[in-house]
């Protein structure tokens, strides 16, 4: 009934290092619990251990509670929402509705370590955008009162004033448990990249080398995003915002930039080489010079000394023999015969014998500091258009990010089948780019986004449209981008789809009493821990983040003696949910091998049915593991 203990995993690790610090002690309640010597561990550290002097760190007012916030459980769940998706059945593309922080402490489990890329926008603190608030010590109608939000839908947001005392230090701890639990979901091989302005620049980068390691902060991009920025200074005109990028664990990948456009000629000696010798093939050397036989000898000029080794023939613009030249080489023998291979081309051109290489394609350069038309990446203002013809003409996001921007990024380290996440998602920029790229190209990327349905202004155009929060603008932007890639690509088979949930209460009632808090009423009422509102894929999904399956996997029911078997993941998962189970509904679920099996507990009138149950999985599918919610 709770995400995944991020404390106690940091325990578990700690302990596995240091097994002689693990000491117990009872909780408040009087429970034993595993805890930590610290003494005996600063012991064990010597003088790794800071005293208690002058030091180099970022604190902030509130980063410790920023912290907590992050280690936390959540007792929340995901539901899905099949009536606001597309392809429901086959995709595997998420659109997550409700507070990040919640979320992704939910996908702890599912998501540990398997995305790729995640791209971020988060609020840029300017004095009067929205910033969450993370003050979980109210209650829930406290903080509507007091915010004027909608409880009912998760919203906790606010202005972040300039004038407030705590105006850097609350976006700092807004930011911070978030990229902590952002580390966690990215591979090993992984990347963030963040979009920030001048407002926060300075304490991100500070955050960033806290929370993902300073070695591991890959550098600063600067994104011209406006040829026409706003004249509300007297001082500046700011046409640059900010990418920072942090990798999970630094690696020697080269990013891939945009490729050459068209061919160049590339020489093949280099001064600091050392001298080595290259063999080339009869016929597979262009050569610039007259027919004729080309004597063994010293060649070159007053920079490369180059020696021909072996007489040769010119013929119709090809060298006709084998040859070797001895020079300072860039390439090996066996990179040359690679390039060959590849159809790289190989000329001679002058009497000097110098060799020079044509590629039909060349490698992607490694991206550079500056992101602007030079790398096809469009402006804000070129965003803003494309985003409102999407809309018919109407101005449904303000500053929406380029769909070149996120796809420009992806490229850079992204393979074919790679899991993109955003959790700021705004306008769904993201998505719009992985579904283009996936139908453009013939890939398989796949999105997570997620976004809290943060209200639009209610004098807006997007207002006016019948929106009502941002997740409805994302929802509908995916939803017609869609629809435009099948109208220009008629033919392709990527998945073009996404499936909806959206973060909410827990489906058990709240039962965490012990037994000597309960009344007798209390005790009649629970007959079922179940909410009378949840659904049978209410409780599938929420067995599935409990037991770590993704969300995207296969799905589908089948009906045996009026019950619904729900089947989740090619075996990994089946349930049935039904009041009243029968035993040949049993039977077809076991008969089916499942690595789980979840059944609701007043499904069973007896518990002569439970043991039941349970002798013919132990029969029929012993390797299954049972759970009763």
């Amino acid at each position: 009934m709770k995400s995944a203990d991020l404390a106690g995993e940091n325990i578990a690790r700690l302990l596995e290092l240091f097994p002689m610090c693990a000491l117990e002690q009872r909780d408040s309640l009087g429970n034993l619990q595993k805890k930590i010597d610290f003494e005996k561990l600063k012991l064990l550290l010597g003088e790794a251990v800071a005293d208690d002097g002058e030091r180099y760190e970022f604190t902030w007012a509130g980063k410790r509670e920023a912290y907590l916030q992050a280690a936390a459980g959540s007792t929340k769940t995901l539901r899905p929402a099949r009536e606001d998706s597309v392809n429901w059945d086959s995709t595997q593309n998420l659109y997550l509705e409700g507070d990040n922080l919640e979320v992704l402490k939910l996908l702890q489990k599912s998501y540990l370590g398997k995305v790729k890329m995640i791209y971020i926008d988060p609020p840029y603190n300017t004095g009067s955008d929205l910033i969450y608030d993370d003050d979980f010590r109210v209650s829930a109608k406290a903080y509507a009162v007091r915010n004027g939000a909608r409880s009912d839908q998760g919203m906790r947001l606010r202005a972040n004033t300039q004038s407030g005392g705590r105006f850097h230090s609350d976006w700092c701890s807004m930011i911070y448990p978030r990229l902590l639990l952002a580390r966690n979901l990215l591979a090993d091989d992984g990347a963030i990249f963040i979009s920030i302005d001048d407002n926060e620049v300075e304490n991100l980068k500070k955050i960033g080398h806290e929370v993902f390691g300073e070695a591991n902060f890959i550098g600063q991009w600067n994104w011209y995003k406006s040829a026409t920025p706003p004249n509300l200074s007297k001082k500046i005109k700011k046409n640059i915002e900010y990418i920072l990028c942090y990798e999970k664990k630094h690696n020697s990948f080269k990013y891939r930039g945009i490729r050459k456009s068209s061919p160049s000629s590339n020489g093949l000696l280099n001064q600091t080489n050392r001298e080595g010798i290259l063999a080339f093939p009869a016929g597979a050397v262009e050569a610039g010079l007259a027919d004729g036989l080309y004597r063994a000898g010293m060649y070159g000029t007053d920079r490369y000394r180059i020696e021909l080794l072996d007489d040769v023939h010119v013929k119709n613009g090809l060298f006709s023999d084998r040859f070797r030249l001895r020079s300072r080489f860039k390439w090996s023998q066996e990179k040359l015969e690679n390039e060959l291979a590849n159809g790289t081309k190989i000329a001679i051109r002058t009497a000097s014998f110098s060799p020079s290489y044509e590629k039909t394609e060349y490698d992607p350069e490694v991206p550079p500091n500056l992101i602007d038309k030079s790398v096809y990446v469009d402006t804000t203002e070129q965003a803003g258009r494309m985003l409102a013809a999407l809309f018919d003409n109407q101005k449904v996001f303000d500053y929406p990010k380029p769909v070149d921007l996120i796809v420009y990024l992806m490229d850079f380290l992204c393979g074919e089948e790679d899991l993109v996440m955003d959790f700021f998602s705004g306008s769904a920029t993201t998505a719009h780019a992985v579904l283009q790229e996936n139908a453009r190209r013939g890939l398989r990327r796949k999105f997570i986004l997620v976004q809290i349905p943060e209200a639009v202004d209610g004098h807006s155009e997007a207002a006016r449209a019948g929106y009502t929060d941002i997740c409805e603008i994302g929802r509908e932007r995916i939803r017609r981008a869609i629809r435009k890639i099948k109208e220009e690509t008629p033919d392709t088979g990527a998945d073009l789809g996404f499936r909806v949930f959206r973060a909410d209460e827990s489906n058990m009632k709240e039962t965490f009493f012990t037994p000597k808090e309960y009344t007798q009423m209390q005790l009649a009422g629970l007959e079922s821990g179940i909410k009378p509102d949840r659904t049978e894929l209410d409780l599938l999904f929420g067995c599935a983040l409990d037991w770590g399956l993704p969300l995207s996997l296969p799905y589908e029911a089948k009906t045996v003696d009026g019950c619904t078997l729900h089947l989740y993941g090619n075996g990994k998962l089946a349930a049935c949910f039904a009041e009243h189970i029968p035993e040949s509904a049993v039977r077809a679920m076991a008969l089916l091998h499942p690595q789980r099996a979840v059944f609701r507990d007043d499904g069973f009138s007896e518990s002569c049915e439970k043991l039941n149950v349970e002798e013919i999985f132990h029969t029929l599918a012993p390797e299954c593991r049972i759970k009763v919610i």
